[in-house]
């Protein structure tokens, strides 16, 4: 499908004001003869984040990091503009060191990771990945091969199943929807989401129904996840970002589900906890914590972003800032497909959180 100008003109970015000005400190250059400082956008979609930092941070160049091409060839006509400034790269966000090191630069000034569904994915109908309306059921990130939602459905044991929707989706009903599932399959194997909606809205009680939220939205959750291998992906990006990141350098991650912000809260406050046994008298430097935070537990959006932009309802803003050097850094062994190179991934089916 072509990508459109007017596809990056209607996404909305999720707490923009608030994710620049967390960042943009760590991108200012007060010595002239400075490297240019490095914002790395580990989660481009349509380039709405990215477009606010370069506009904001004239020294500033950019890394958009993506493994969606569709969103990669939005961005990047968005941010023709900018020049050499903008650098987009197709990989998965895990592979964010290799990428910066890939690219020239010593280490990272300010990342940003805004984890879940793009816009663009929701928008597109048949990517499959919004139950409002009926489309195949697809959900990869990267379509250009992986499991889709349907072989999940068509091939996974009832126990696997019932497993990502408790697991992935925090479904209460998990067991019920995986048997009806499995019935349902043996007569005909799931094709489109149609069906699935159907499904979901026979297996759950009434009740939950009018108190929970749209009945399928926890089971497109997991089976989101599980194509995309989104929790695998974040707990090797978040420790592969704040290495990443030079001395004074920021990270800022928005997240859309709780699965998603207890990593990324445990993470952090790990890095910003000193190390020294209890009782120790003197406190080592290798002991000092590595991040200062920089926000007072998950910021959320306001009423007004809310209201005008629904899909940041359920957003949380974590923020932290590094204050000493990185330690135990290794390099990734991927191989991926960049801005300049056509070598498709191929040790990673699964998918990008964003």
């Amino acid at each position: 499908m072509a990508a459109t100008r007017e596809g990056s003109d209607a996404h909305v970015p999720v707490m923009l004001d608030r994710c620049v000005e967390i960042l943009a400190p760590a991108l200012t250059r007060r010595d002239p003869s400075a490297p240019a400082p490095v914002f790395v956008d580990g989660t481009l979609g349509m380039g709405g984040h990215t477009e606010a930092i370069l506009l904001a941070c004239p020294d500033a160049v950019a890394i958009g990091i993506d493994r969606d091409p569709q969103a990669l060839e939005i961005a990047s006509r968005r941010l023709a503009r900018f020049g050499d400034r903008f650098r987009p790269a197709r990989a998965v966000y895990d592979e964010i060191g290799d990428v910066v090191a890939d690219a020239g630069f010593a280490h990272a000034d300010a990342i940003l990771l805004d984890l879940g569904v793009s816009s663009l994915q929701l928008d597109e109908a048949d990517r499959g990945f919004a139950y409002s309306r009926p489309a195949p059921l697809d959900m990869r990130m990267d379509t250009d091969g992986g499991l889709t939602a349907a072989d999940v459905l068509n091939t996974y044991a009832h126990g696997d199943l019932a497993r990502i929707l408790r697991d992935y989706g925090e479904e209460r009903f998990a067991g019920r929807i995986a048997s009806a599932v499995v019935a349902e399959r043996e007569a005909e194997p799931f094709t489109g989401s149609a069906r699935l909606v159907e499904l979901l809205y026979r297996v759950i009680p009434a009740a939950s129904r009018r108190t929970g939220g749209h009945p399928a939205k926890r089971t497109f959750q997991a089976l989101r996840i599980e194509v995309n291998g989104e929790l695998d992906s974040l707990a090797a990006a978040i420790p592969a970002a704040l290495h990443t990141l030079g001395v004074g350098g920021r990270v800022a991650v928005l997240s859309y589900h709780s699965l998603e912000d207890r990593m990324v809260k445990r993470a952090l406050a790990a890095a910003s906890t000193g190390t020294a046994p209890p009782g120790f008298p003197v406190e080592l430097p290798e002991h000092a914590p590595e991040l200062r935070l920089l926000t007072r537990g998950g910021e959320e959006p306001g009423e007004a972003e809310v209201g005008t932009n629904p899909r940041a309802a359920s957003a949380r803003l974590r923020a932290a800032e590094r204050i000493r050097p990185a330690t135990g850094r290794t390099r990734t062994t991927k191989t991926r497909t960049t801005s300049s190179t056509t070598t498709k991934n191929s040790t990673t089916t699964k998918g990008r959180p964003r």
